[in-house]
C-alpha cells in the first residue's frame, strides 16, 4: 500500500484550520502497487489553485491560499518601448562617451560620410557647437521646433558673440530627406543624418511614443500637423522614401559642445562668419588640428514633444532675450520659468568677456 504521507487525494486536518473533505480530483489515478509521483501531484495541485493539504511539503511549497502567478523576469537594462514619458536622466556624458562616438560617422545631404566629431571640432568648425537631435525626418512635432528656434537664434545672432558658436541638426532618416527638411523648417543650419541612430543610443536617447504636454514652440494644431506629415510621406512614395524618414519612436535632444576653457591656443575660425545651412557639407574636411571638446550641458527628450524650449536655449548659448513669445501666456510662462536641461555653460564667462570689452573700448 502506498505511503499515506504521499497521497495528496483527501487533505488532513490540522490544529489550526477546520476539517473540509473535499473530493478527490479528477486527475487522481487508481492505487497501484507503486507509491506515486510526490514531485508532479503537489505541482499540479498547485496550478490547479489548491494546497496539498496537511501533507508535508517542500520548503517552496504554498500554504493554504493561492499564490499569484510568479512574475516573469525582463531585462530592463536597454527598454526598447515605452508607454508613456521616458524615465531617462540628463547626465552629461562622459569623456569616455565621447571618446567612444568621436568616429562613428553621419551623412550629409548628399549622402557623404563624416565623423561625428568633425562636426563640433576641427577647421573652419565654431569653438561651441549645439548639436540638436531630432526625430524622424516627418515629425512635425520637430519641425516647428526648428522653425520656432530658426527665428530667435539666427547664425547672425550668434555671430555677435565673443566666442565662436554654431547649431548643427541631426536626424536619423533617409539623407535623401534633408533637402525636404531644410525647405519646409526653412532650417538656417545644417542638417545631417545618422539613420544607424549609433549616436542617439549611445547619448542615451531611447524611444517612446507618448506626445506628453504641448509646448511652447509647437504653434499649430496637433491635427494639422498630423495631416502635413502624412502629405509629406506620400509626396515621396513614388521614390521609395515614405518609409525611409527614421524610426517614428526615436526621441532625440540637445547637446551643447564646448572647449576645456575659454581661453585656448585655438583661435575663432576666420570663415565662420559665412556659415550657412549648404557651407558645412563639408566640416573641417575632418582633418586639422582638434580642439579639446566637452558637452557641458544637454537635456535628453522624455516624449515625442520635449525638446527644451527657446527661452532656455537662448540662455544658455549666451543670446540675449527670450524668444518670440506665443499668445499662450500659460504655455509660454512655463517655457520662460522651466529649465529641462543640466549643465553649466560658459554663457556666463562669455558675459564677462563681453563686459570687459565694453569696458576697454
Amino acid at each position: 500500500m502506498a505511503d499515506p504521507k504521499t497521497e495528496p487525494v483527501v487533505p488532513a486536518a490540522t490544529p489550526h484550520e477546520p476539517v473540509a473533505v473535499t473530493p478527490a480530483p479528477a486527475s487522481t489515478s487508481p492505487p497501484t502497487d507503486t507509491a506515486p509521483d510526490t514531485t508532479m501531484e503537489p505541482k499540479a495541485a498547485q496550478q490547479q489553485g489548491e494546497a496539498p493539504g496537511g501533507a508535508e511539503e517542500p520548503a517552496a511549497s504554498t500554504k493554504g491560499s493561492p499564490t499569484p502567478p510568479k512574475a516573469i523576469d525582463i531585462d530592463q537594462t536597454q527598454p526598447q518601448d515605452f508607454d508613456g514619458e521616458l524615465a531617462t536622466t540628463n547626465e552629461l556624458p562622459s569623456p569616455g562617451t565621447l571618446s567612444k562616438i568621436e568616429n562613428y560617422t553621419v551623412l550629409d545631404r548628399h549622402g557623404k560620410t563624416h565623423t561625428f566629431q568633425s562636426l563640433y571640432s576641427g577647421r573652419n568648425v565654431a569653438r561651441r557647437v549645439l548639436v540638436l537631435f531630432v526625430r524622424h525626418f516627418f515629425c512635425g512635432s520637430c519641425q516647428e521646433y526648428l522653425r520656432s528656434l530658426s527665428e530667435s537664434i539666427t547664425p547672425d545672432a550668434l555671430l555677435r558673440l565673443p566666442i565662436s558658436t554654431f547649431v548643427v541638426v541631426v536626424g536619423c532618416g533617409d539623407p535623401a530627406l534633408i533637402d525636404m527638411y531644410v525647405e519646409t523648417t526653412k532650417c538656417p543650419f545644417p542638417v545631417y543624418t545618422d539613420p544607424t541612430r549609433s549616436l542617439f543610443e549611445e547619448l542615451g536617447m531611447v524611444k517612446t511614443l507618448a506626445m506628453g504636454p504641448k509646448p511652447a514652440y509647437i504653434k499649430k494644431s496637433m491635427t494639422k500637423i498630423v495631416i502635413e506629415g502624412i502629405g509629406q510621406a506620400l509626396r515621396f512614395a513614388p521614390s521609395g522614401l515614405a518609409l525611409k524618414s527614421g524610426d517614428s519612436r526615436q526621441v532625440g535632444g540637445e547637446f551643447l559642445f564646448e572647449p576645456l576653457d575659454v581661453v585656448t591656443p585655438m583661435t575663432t575660425p576666420r570663415d565662420v562668419q559665412h556659415m550657412t545651412a549648404g557651407s558645412l557639407d563639408h566640416p573641417g574636411q575632418d582633418h586639422g588640428p582638434v580642439e579639446a571638446k566637452r558637452v557641458t550641458w544637454c537635456h535628453r527628450m522624455r516624449t515625442t514633444r520635449d525638446h527644451a524650449e527657446i527661452p532656455e536655449m537662448m540662455e544658455i548659448l549666451g543670446l540675449d532675450g527670450q524668444g518670440e513669445p506665443i499668445r499662450d501666456k500659460t504655455r509660454w510662462s512655463k517655457a520662460v520659468e522651466i529649465r529641462k536641461g543640466t549643465g553649466l555653460s560658459l554663457a556666463g564667462q562669455m558675459s564677462q568677456l563681453s563686459e570687459a570689452d565694453a569696458k576697454a573700448s
